[in-house]
């Protein structure tokens, strides 16, 4: 009975959530061969001038691929290695896999704001399966 109810919760918000989704990647799915390589696009309309690609591996929380904060504008993440980006638009932000290797199997996210001046002023912390936000005082 649970299961069944959390798996048509699951459905109606995976419903809502592609209808109403302002941040859109293509493809969805995409296995590839070895060494070749492919660009996962990502696009929004909500003229926000930062953009995010993430990667999720089995293990990991989210991990900073690169980020744009405007056109032409980007910088490397966390683990920016084996990937390259362009922002040529405000609306997309292209991550492109040079040559595709096992080490890149995984779960992509883009993901858009409107700025990034938040990320000088909060962190995000896991706590029993829960985010919470924690204030950094500015030095400023």
């Amino acid at each position: 009975m649970c299961n069944r109810l959390l798996c048509c919760v699951v459905l109606l918000l995976l419903r809502v959530g592609l209808k109403d989704a302002a941040v859109t990647q293509f493809p969805r799915h995409r296995i590839l061969e070895t060494e070749k390589e492919f660009t996962l696009q990502c696009s929004q309309k909500m003229n926000h001038y930062a953009m995010y690609w993430y990667r999720q591996d089995p293990g990991f929380g989210l991990r900073l691929i690169y980020y744009s904060t405007g056109p032409d504008s980007f910088k490397k993440g966390d683990v920016p290695e084996g990937y390259h980006v362009s922002r040529d638009e405000l609306e997309h932000f292209p991550l492109t896999l040079k040559s595709a290797s096992p080490n890149q199997t995984s779960v992509y996210f883009c993901a858009s704001a409107e700025s990034t001046a938040w990320h000088g002023c909060f962190l995000s912390a896991q706590k029993e399966g829960q985010t919470e936000v924690l204030k950094i005082p500015d030095p400023n």
